[in-house]
């Protein structure tokens, strides 16, 4: 047995959404065995590692002055290279063997509008926490094929990826991805949207997690029949004294306005740079959502309204791009044969 085909016998696969918001990791055979807040709780000065992930997250500015909760991604990309490579071996050590007998081989699918710098920071962190291999893709690629959509088929497959950092807005054709565009902009701005109004408004400070369950629990992209409550607590800005607010789904909607009309019109960009018999293809097929920010609710139908094109939610969208990079190795075999059949019959 040649070495390449011993090591692939009895190595790991690993997919890896290395997510602003959250860390998803995948292993053949296991599923989603990873997922964690991308935050990392250090002491100050000697930069131990005191709590990774959920854990950490509890102590985001509520730490003393003597450790630091950092999250090491920023827009998607590698901000602190050091502490991520601290999580990804956290994070890898919890679920497989201290010792591996093959060192397994790892995806980390990564947004389109990083630097080739930022894109080997990402691949050098994965090789110092222990892989063997690794392969960085394009994260709606990952993503696309997480969805099971057939990737490979000569037809125009549009995806949309809404992470926490950036979304990314592909169209794949035979396997590659023919337009591509990606803007920082994704769940951590409809965050920032509701605690810059929640200020400007009710002149009331709230923290980043009190937005992101304001968020969830009663965000909306398009008008509701019926109008939800919520009431949430922070800080007068006024008065500096704690105060509670009573706040509902139209003034949260209104809140998010801004950056879900910026992914609108990126969808329509993207739709416009499409070749038409591709475009063809997604009208009859759809545009395909992925990532935490398509769940908001009501987006994908004001994305179907705004664009005239019908809108399908992922079957599994926070899952897909850990899923999709965990299986790229099968698919690139499959892309390889099916190109070598190609090649033999017009040969």
């Amino acid at each position: 047995m040649a070495f390449g085909n011993f090591y692939s016998a009895f190595s790991t696969d690993i997919g890896i959404d290395l997510g602003t918001c959250n860390t998803l990791i995948y292993i053949k055979g296991k599923g989603i065995v990873v997922n964690e807040p991308s935050v990392v709780a250090v002491e100050r000065g000697t930069r131990r590692v005191l709590a990774v992930g959920r854990e950490a997250k509890r102590m985001l500015w509520k730490t003393p002055g003597d450790i630091i909760a950092i999250r090491p991604l920023r827009d998607g990309v590698i901000a602190d290279l050091e502490t991520t490579e601290k999580m990804i071996r956290y994070f890898i050590s919890t679920v497989l063997p201290r010792k591996w007998f093959v060192k397994p081989r790892m995806v980390i699918g990564v947004p389109s509008c990083i630097t080739e710098v930022e894109r080997r920071a990402v691949e050098e962190s994965a090789y110092k926490a222990g892989a063997r291999e690794v392969k960085v893709i394009d994260e709606s690629l990952a993503a696309a094929i997480g969805a099971n959509i057939p990737i490979f088929e000569p037809a125009g497959h549009m995806i949309c990826d809404i992470g926490g950092g950036t979304t990314e807005i592909s169209v794949i054709s035979l396997g590659g991805m023919v337009v591509t565009n990606a803007i920082r902009l994704a769940g951590d701005e409809f965050d920032e949207a509701i605690i810059k109004h929640v200020r400007t408004v009710h002149n009331l400070i709230v923290g980043d997690q009190t937005a992101e369950n304001l968020k969830m629990t009663i965000g909306n992209a398009s008008p509701d029949k019926k109008i939800e409550k919520m009431e949430i607590k922070g800080t007068d800005a006024i008065t500096g004294l704690p105060r509670r607010l009573e706040i509902d789904s139209v003034e949260v909607r209104e809140a998010l306005q801004e950056p879900i009309n910026a992914i609108v019109e990126e969808i329509k960009r993207t739709l416009g740079q499409t070749p038409p018999e591709l475009a063809a293809d997604i009208v009859e097929r759809g545009i395909v959502m992925t990532g935490g920010g398509s769940l908001l609710k009501g987006l994908p139908r004001l994305i179907s309204k705004e664009t005239g094109v019908p809108v399908i939610l992922a079957e599994d969208p926070l899952n897909c791009v850990a899923l999709g990079g965990g299986m790229y190795f099968d698919y690139a075999k499959g892309m390889r044969n099916s190109r070598n059949i190609y090649n033999n019959l017009n040969t």
